[in-house]
């Protein structure tokens, strides 16, 4: 009956969470463009930290602890991240680049004011180490936490990363076609399920909020070269 109580639990709060970031990426990029969707976007960012804070003290009833990064877990993260930046960077430039209609992204880019140097500099600063460790605490500490009261821990590294994959499907299918919106999605989910299974194996979010920091990166170079180049 605990365990069945505990599975309900976790089901509950995926449903509460889950979809959410994909409705502030459509409303922001298809339905709303502009201030409102910008105003959507921001709430989805809000619930999706808030969420998970209130679930750990008034439903796990857990304390929030600081957890530091150990010597392992700088050392497997910037690893890791070193090597994801080179495999994106070198699969930019042999697929990439050939697949994707710069003037449409440029366009795409003008609409939501990432055309501008400074706009664009704060907004990536801002998804290199904010937007990343948000997304560590929300999909790898929470979602694949809940994920794996619900299946195996395997199925559990899979199923979060399907879940991360959601919302970015539908912000890279505003920019790209079949093909590259594809491509990415695919590095997407092998990401999430890399940086799942580095929660499962070091039992912390630090490995995956380094490396994540340097797969940012290279996503904002490539930005940087299609829209500013």
């Amino acid at each position: 009956m605990f365990k069945l109580h505990l599975n309900r639990n976790a089901l509950l709060a995926l449903l509460l969470l889950v979809p959410v970031p994909s409705i502030g990426v459509a409303t922001q990029l298809y339905m709303l463009p502009g201030l409102k969707g910008h105003l959507v976007a921001l709430l989805s960012k809000i619930w999706m930290l808030v969420l998970p804070i209130i679930w750990l003290l008034f439903i796990d009833k857990e304390n929030l602890k600081a957890q530091y990064p150990k010597r392992r877990d700088l050392l497997a993260g910037v690893g890791l991240g070193l090597l994801m930046l080179c495999i994106m960077l070198i699969v930019y430039w042999l697929l990439g680049a050939k697949w994707i209609d710069v003037e449409y992204v440029r366009d795409r880019a003008t609409q939501v004011g990432l055309d501008s140097f400074v706009v664009y500099l704060v907004g990536s600063a801002y998804w290199i180490f904010v937007n990343s460790l948000l997304e560590e605490f929300v999909w790898r500490w929470f979602v694949y936490r809940k994920c794996e009261m619900l299946v195996s821990s395997p199925l559990a590294v899979v199923l979060s990363a399907l879940f991360f994959t959601i919302h970015h499907i539908v912000g890279l299918a505003a920019y790209f076609d079949w093909r590259a919106t594809t491509l990415c999605s695919l590095g997407v989910f092998l990401a999430g399920a890399i940086w799942s299974w580095c929660y499962l194996t070091y039992c912390s979010i630090w490995p995956g909020y380094i490396s994540h920091i340097f797969a940012d990166i290279a996503i904002f170079l490539i930005g940087w070269q299609l829209i500013f180049a």
